[in-house]
């Protein structure tokens, strides 16, 4: 038995936990994965060499490295595995962090459109993205890797359409006469969507293991989808400021283009 370290240096938040898994589902050289998103580390414990797993790692463009390999008894393994009872909580709380993206999507949405915020519409689109990452997992469990291929396939060129459609927007409204977006719903919305993904990324580490459960506020504020909601407040308050629209157009932008980059992710499940 053989257990290889990664250093995954774009693995901040549990959505990329999530791709990893679908990634490395199937492999049957692979006994056990342990994530440690706050160190952006992943303890792979296989059979054979880590060659195969490191090419499916680095297919994610996360920015993936070996930081060790070694031999490890094969008593680990009792110490390692999940139990049911364990692997029924943590679908559970998949449900639930799927439930928590998927409505703060319609919420941000909703509000993106009425107060003419692409920043808003964009971080929504961002939700999407997770809930779809979430969604494949969950809709995959028992089926066959065809079955997750096609829902991975039709989910990353759905998010591509939508984030495309975006940009459209964003050119329109830079070169048209829009009225300014409402600063004031921008911040709040995104200060819920901050505590939300924040409520997400606790309950999910929380369940790894007892030692977990009290986190470093740092381990929180390392996630990518915390630093968008903190880029549409500020960029909320600079619409006030500067009474222009230019940096909710500047950070809606931005976000679809990462939300872009996540299908891109989506899409090598489906290869």
């Amino acid at each position: 038995m053989n257990q290889t370290i990664f250093d995954i240096k774009k693995m901040d938040c549990p959505s990329e936990e999530n791709l990893i898994r679908m990634t490395l589902d199937g492999d049957s050289n692979i006994v056990n994965l342990d994530f440690d998103i706050p160190n952006r580390q992943l303890t792979v414990l296989h059979h054979g060499a880590a060659d195969s797993i490191d090419s499916s790692i680095a297919s994610l463009n996360l920015g993936s490295t070996i930081v060790s390999t070694k031999q490890v008894a094969s008593s680990d393994l009792l110490n390692r595995q999940s139990s049911p009872e364990k692997e029924r909580e943590q679908r559970k709380l998949l449900w639930i962090v799927l439930a928590i993206n998927f409505v703060f999507f319609i919420i941000e949405l909703t509000t993106g459109l009425i107060s003419h915020s692409m920043g808003l519409i964009a971080d929504s689109l961002d939700m999407l993205a997770d809930s779809f990452v979430y969604a494949i997992s969950l809709l995959a469990v028992g089926g066959t890797v065809v079955k997750k291929k096609r829902i991975a396939k039709l989910a990353g060129y759905f998010q591509i359409v939508l984030a495309i459609i975006g940009f459209i927007e964003v050119l329109r409204r830079f070169f048209g006469n829009e009225s300014l977006p409402d600063f004031s719903t921008m911040i709040i919305i995104s200060a819920l969507a901050l505590t939300a993904n924040a409520l997400c990324l606790f309950l999910l580490q929380k369940s790894k293991s007892k030692e977990e459960a009290h986190m470093k506020a740092s381990m929180i504020f390392t996630s990518n989808d915390v630093i968008i909601n903190l880029g549409v407040i500020i960029a909320g308050s600079l619409v006030y400021w500067l009474n222009s629209n230019i940096p909710d157009l500047i950070v809606g932008s931005i976000v679809f283009a990462l939300v872009i980059q996540g299908a891109f992710r989506i899409l090598k499940i489906s290869k």
